[in-house]
């Protein structure tokens, strides 16, 4: 591969793990508010409704994780993309 590919394949990761991690303190941020609106605004007895958005946006969150640390800009989409081909080139030369 070449330099530059190289060069614009490195720019991809790290951008993809800037956003995980924008995503990761912008998500503790809100929920962090969302609980203490809960915990200023009712009786600590009442169902803590705030879980619900942290539960939901918390799946959200692992998969972008996931989908950044071992999908798309690792080996899982690199290998396929290789599998891929290599049975396209298989294909078209029967």
């Amino acid at each position: 591969m070449s330099e530059d590919k190289l060069r614009k394949l490195a720019r991809k990761r790290a951008q993809a793990k800037i956003g995980f991690y924008v995503h990761l303190v912008i998500y503790v941020i809100i929920n962090v508010f969302l609980f203490l609106l809960w915990y200023m605004t009712s009786d600590t007895t009442e169902f803590p409704w705030f879980i619900f958005p942290l539960v939901g946006w918390g799946i959200g969150l692992v998969a972008h994780g996931v989908y950044t640390f071992y999908g798309s800009s690792t080996g899982l989409e690199d290998s396929m993309t290789e599998r891929g081909l290599a049975k396209l080139k298989a294909q078209g030369s029967n």
